[in-house]
């Protein structure tokens, strides 16, 4: 997975998802996209408001669990600086 993210001038987030033909057939590339629209929705009220965010599925995505998606969704989110650091 790989997250593009740019300040818009809305004050909200708006979610892109890119899934290419490359990952499988149509079922594939909608169940990709449905866990991503599943892990922007749960984290949303976490996130810093005001950014277009845009994530890119590669195949590691397919084979992956939900688990595995959600922790590098919120990796990359923290990465970009759209969620605050964990305290440990």
């Amino acid at each position: 997975m790989v997250i593009y993210c740019r300040k818009n001038r809305f004050g909200r987030n708006r979610l892109g998802l890119v899934s290419s033909t490359k990952l499988g057939h149509a079922v594939v590339r909608n169940r990709v996209r449905r866990r991503f629209r599943e892990l922007y929705r749960l984290h949303k009220p976490e996130m810093q408001p005001g950014y277009d965010v845009i994530l890119v599925a590669r195949g590691r995505a397919v084979r992956s669990t939900y688990q595995q998606l959600d922790e590098t969704y919120l990796h990359l989110l923290r990465q970009a600086g759209l969620v605050p650091e964990e305290t440990a």
